[in-house]
């Protein structure tokens, strides 16, 4: 047992030694081709031989992967062929995670159905095509809780039929109508409302994109998903909370 001990430990540190000077060799490499950006942090990649760096850009962190000597740099999404699994996506979405909690959720639209126990933020613009195609895979899915931020980025001389919605009796069908029906509200756009926050907050959140989500677990997602892997990471997350409780 003694032996066993020993040979892990200096394993462990033969491991330790070979990841610092990698990773030493790794900057020293790709530093002075990085010109204003700038290297976060290298540590092993999701594959054997790979390498993840993460670079600090004026437009956030991005991932990369390298060779252990930082001959070769790879820019792309490493895919898991036996689960489907985008590893590097899933990794972004760690990467940006926030704290859910601390969302101003009374800023968005609330729209529930079933007994909405699964929870999902988003910002959306009522005329991005991508946003609506969203809101017709948002039906297929029951037991949810959707926060919509409006953000009318895509044509903002149209943002006072978001602000309609806010001034609507009923915001939900609202949104909804507006949304999927392209059917502008009847109520006038003369109420306060939070249309101009949620512009300010999708920007601090860095939400570049149309439709943005986050899950409950705090992990944002850009662009739009399918119903089925909507469904599955929305019951994931769930399952998790649960276990932390």
């Amino acid at each position: 047992n003694c032996l066993l001990r020993a040979a892990a430990i200096l394993a462990m540190l033969s491991f330790a030694c070979l990841t610092q000077a990698n990773e030493a060799q790794i900057r020293k490499a790709l530093e002075p081709k990085l010109g204003q950006n700038s290297i976060e942090s290298i540590s092993p990649g999701p594959m054997p031989g790979i390498w993840e760096v993460l670079v600090r850009t004026r437009n956030g962190t991005e991932v990369v992967y390298a060779d252990a000597s930082g001959s070769y740099l790879i820019n792309g999404n490493i895919l898991d062929v036996r689960t489907g699994r985008d590893l590097t996506e899933e990794r972004m979405r760690k990467l940006s995670a926030i704290k859910f909690e601390a969302l101003p959720l009374d800023q968005a639209v609330k729209v529930q159905r079933g007994d909405g126990r699964r929870t999902l933020v988003m910002f959306s613009d009522p005329y991005c095509p991508y946003c609506q195609k969203f809101e017709q895979t948002l039906q297929q899915v029951s037991d949810i809780t959707v926060y919509v931020f409006m953000y009318p980025v895509i044509r903002p001389q149209a943002a006072d039929h978001s602000i309609a919605v806010w001034c609507s009796p009923e915001r939900a069908k609202a949104w909804l109508d507006l949304a999927i029906h392209h059917k502008p509200p009847a109520a006038k756009p003369n109420c306060d409302n939070p249309v101009d926050k949620n512009i300010e907050l999708g920007r601090q959140l860095r939400v570049n994109s149309t439709p943005t989500l986050i899950l409950a677990n705090g992990e944002k997602v850009s662009g739009a998903m399918s119903a089925k892997a909507l469904q599955d990471v929305l019951d994931q997350v769930l399952a998790e909370s649960r276990k932390k409780r």
